[in-house]
């Protein structure tokens, strides 16, 4: 055998190898993409909170562009003029200060923390969850819908005092109609999040918040828990339709007067930990949620220390 031919077999190994291993490479560099589940909710806002957000991140992201995307070019270009085959690049071992260097160095960041930090000033007061929201103009209905959200371990308690009825791992709106939310939490902390509507808050045990939020049109949307609160946190979702006016009423009073009773005994039953299916209650007690924010109602263990929760198991450690 030649050394030509030689060489002209290793060469061909050699390819065959190179073939395969790029083949390899293209079948894997896709998956994180296909292992981030991530979706378009945030970028696909159904509410007016949720497009004000769209708006501020689409807007951050143009800011940090800005210097990003310059900055990157220029260690590409400083690389090419700088290269050793370039003659006529000048090198100077010597030179340390220039006033225009510094000046542009500091000012651009100065200038991007500046517009920042005033889209986050300005958006702050914009968006802060206790200002009231307009209805949307093809509604009939101007006053807000209230409701009343508890976190519980692991499930969501939705009760409608305006119309006497409760909901779990359900929520139903009219479109178009505010939504004034009162949170609390029967457990450890927990976080309400409909990413599609906008404004992801904490509820808090022993304390009240308060959200406004408003769906513009009919659909679902997937509403969830965005805080670890134990074992069964990942099943901690809930569906949010939102239906016109008229369907919500008859969904009312389809639900009013014909399940069960929430009572002290009925939302003890249901606090105790563990997942449930979307249900609702024909009716509710009078005040059972301020009684469970007041703590008049005791909250939950929470998650047992030996299974990574912050809940002491000692009785003293719970609040009658």
């Amino acid at each position: 055998m030649g050394i030509s031919e030689r060489r002209c077999r290793r060469a061909a190994r050699h390819g065959s190898a190179w073939s395969r291993s790029t083949l390899r490479w293209c079948a894997v560099a896709p998956l994180p993409l296909l292992l981030t589940a991530c979706n378009w909710a945030l970028l696909d806002p159904r509410g007016p909170v949720g497009q004000a957000e769209r708006t501020i991140l689409i807007d951050s992201l143009a800011i940090m562009l800005a210097i990003g995307v310059p900055t990157i070019l220029a260690t590409f270009a400083f690389a090419w003029w700088f290269r050793a085959s370039n003659t006529r690049a000048r090198y100077r071992p010597d030179w340390e200060f220039s006033g225009a260097v510094e000046l542009v160095v500091w000012s651009i960041p100065c200038m991007v923390i500046i517009l920042l930090g005033g889209v986050a000033w300005l958006s702050s007061y914009a968006l802060d969850p206790a200002e009231p929201v307009e209805a949307h103009p093809s509604s009939s209905r101007q006053q807000p819908l209230e409701i009343q959200a508890v976190s519980l371990d692991w499930k969501w308690l939705f009760i409608y005092p305006q119309e006497g009825i409760a909901s779990v791992n359900e929520l139903v709106v009219p479109a178009g109609v505010p939504l004034h939310f009162a949170l609390t939490s029967a457990s450890v902390w927990n976080t309400f999040f409909v990413p599609q509507l906008g404004s992801m808050i904490y509820t808090m045990n022993g304390m009240r918040t308060q959200l406004y939020l408003r769906a513009d049109e009919p659909g679902t949307f997937r509403g969830m828990s965005a805080h670890f609160s134990g074992d069964g946190f990942s099943d901690m979702h809930f569906p949010v339709r939102s239906v016109s006016l008229d369907e919500f009423t008859a969904w009312s009073k389809s639900i009013r007067g014909a399940g069960p009773t929430l009572d002290a005994a009925g939302y003890a039953a249901l606090a105790r930990q563990g997942t449930v299916p979307p249900s609702t209650y024909g009716a509710v007690t009078l005040g059972l949620f301020d009684q469970v924010v007041t703590q008049h109602i005791p909250p939950g263990p929470g998650p047992a220390t030996d299974r990574g929760g912050a809940a002491e198991k000692s009785p003293e450690s719970h609040p009658k």
